[in-house]
């Protein structure tokens, strides 16, 4: 594997923003109650973690979709079609009530890292894609598992 690019790190890691605060108002008691009065309940606790984990998982059905871009022969059909499985997942799985709208992003992200995988496998994905994604899926599992709790 290459080195991750400077910019696709710092854009990943500030990209778990988000997850992280979401994470931490559902288990501070003091910072959800500051994040209510302060940013309203949108942008709190398993609400942030359900909207923002939505639009991320759909986002990556794009990404999904350039790396397509790159498949020749066999591939091509595969390629494109699996890559728009995020988006659908997030369509049709997330919205049946927080905590099970939780669960179908933790399943919906562990999904996309298989994806993620083979994309990589069939060299779509730059060479660097898996060292950047098995982190960056691991802190948003554990940010989504911690309203769970």
């Amino acid at each position: 594997m290459t080195a991750i690019p400077r910019a696709a790190l710092i854009l990943g890691l500030a990209g778990l923003i988000p997850f992280l605060w979401g994470a931490a108002t559902v288990l501070i008691p003091s910072l959800d109650s500051f994040s209510q009065d302060s940013l309203g309940p949108r942008f709190t606790g398993i609400y942030v973690l359900n909207f923002y984990g939505t639009i991320i998982l759909a986002f990556m059905s794009g990404v999904l979709w350039g790396f397509a871009t790159r498949a020749q022969g066999w591939t091509i059909w595969p390629a494109y079609a699996l890559s728009v499985v995020p988006a659908l997942w997030a369509f049709f799985m997330v919205g049946g009530g927080p905590e099970g709208s939780i669960m179908a992003l933790i399943w919906g992200y562990g999904g996309l890292l298989v994806l993620d995988a083979i994309y990589w496998a069939l060299r779509l994905a730059p060479r660097w894609w898996l060292a950047l994604r098995l982190p960056l899926t691991a802190i948003v599992a554990a940010c989504l598992s911690a309203a769970l709790l």
